[in-house]
């Protein structure tokens, strides 16, 4: 049985172990070290690599899902274009958001071990990074840093950062540029359940949650297996 501190820290509710980077984004004190020694290397073969998103809170992530859910925020498809949720059953709706969105609770942001990059020194300083797989196809403005991350990765050189979602299964889609440090994120995962999360969400949201909550929970399960659970080799080393 977990303690409430670790649950806390599972769901994003806890900003403790937490450090602040140049750029105001925040990682668990422990991705530091490996961070660096990552972005030297990547220095070293010509490349900037930085993070554009790092920790993000449980109620950050709930103000996300609210604003999608409302429609208040757009939520897209694969294609990048704008989907009609008012067409869609609440269940369709559901599962147009996480397909981009984890639920509150729910997100490995929520344990400073995951982050986006991007190659600074391929854009100028006031470009806008999307996230987008335009950007890091093979001829994308961010391609050949991927291209060297899935070498270094191939070699198990990347300092213990590896991609969970470098797939599609049919739930999260493929995110070539979210990394997650290994040797960390193992134990999150296998600790985080839908137990844990309904924990959470029992003391954590309201009214203005119900759009979306009371589907999830009903179905939370399967959501859980096809939106959180990632393959067991998305990383070398034992399980």
């Amino acid at each position: 049985m977990l303690d409430s501190s670790r649950i806390e820290y599972l769901t994003g509710r806890d900003e403790r172990q937490l450090v602040t980077l140049a750029n105001g984004q925040r990682l668990h004190r422990d991705v530091i070290a490996p961070l660096s020694q990552l972005q030297r290397a990547a220095a070293d073969a010509g490349f900037d690599l930085q993070v554009v998103s790092g920790f993000r809170s449980f109620e950050r992530q709930r103000a996300i899902v609210n604003a999608k859910a409302s429609g208040e925020r757009a939520v897209h498809d694969d294609a990048g274009s704008v989907v009609d949720l008012d067409v869609m059953t609440p269940l369709q709706r559901l599962h147009a958001i996480l397909r981009f969105s984890a639920l509150p609770g729910a997100s490995r942001h929520h344990w400073g071990t995951d982050l986006d990059v991007y190659d600074a020194a391929a854009v100028p300083d006031d470009y806008a990074v999307q996230l987008v797989p335009e950007e890091v196809a093979a001829d994308g403005v961010f391609g050949p840093l991927h291209a060297w991350l899935d070498s270094r990765m191939a070699r198990d050189a990347s300092f213990g950062f590896y991609r969970p979602y470098q797939s599609d299964r049919g739930g999260v889609a493929v995110e070539r540029w979210h990394l997650s440090y290994a040797p960390l994120a193992r134990q999150c995962e296998h600790e985080l359940t839908p137990e844990v999360v309904v924990s959470v969400w029992s003391q954590a949201l309201g009214d203005e949650d119900e759009a979306w909550r009371v589907l999830a929970e009903d179905s939370l399960d399967q959501l859980f297996e096809r939106y959180v659970t990632v393959p067991e080799d998305w990383c070398p080393g034992p399980v």
